[in-house]
């Protein structure tokens, strides 16, 4: 009599063994594929990180080009008003 319940027994704890290992497996592939989910996703902030810089690289020699024409400008038309002054002060001796 112990035997057959023993069997059973037995049975149950293969089979919830099994449904451990298969719910294991499932956690284990869930695990992995967000490890490389998140890894993709990384790679591609990377890039982006990357196409950001090379943009603010740019922009900052643009922007230091304009600085330059900016005050090359400022001096030119200060020549000009100085000039212009003069003139009027010559013209109205």
């Amino acid at each position: 009599m112990t035997t057959g319940g023993n069997s059973s027994s037995w049975r149950v704890n293969r089979q919830v063994s099994l449904s451990v290992f298969i719910q294991l497996i499932f956690l284990a592939s869930l695990i992995v594929g967000s490890w490389v989910n998140l890894q993709r996703q990384l790679d591609l902030l990377q890039h982006d990180v990357r196409l950001i810089l090379e943009t603010q690289r740019s922009f900052g020699e643009k922007f230091e080009k304009l600085q330059e024409k900016a005050i090359a400008y400022e001096y030119r038309l200060r020549a000009v008003e100085k000039a212009a002054t003069q003139i009027e002060e010559n013209a109205c001796r």
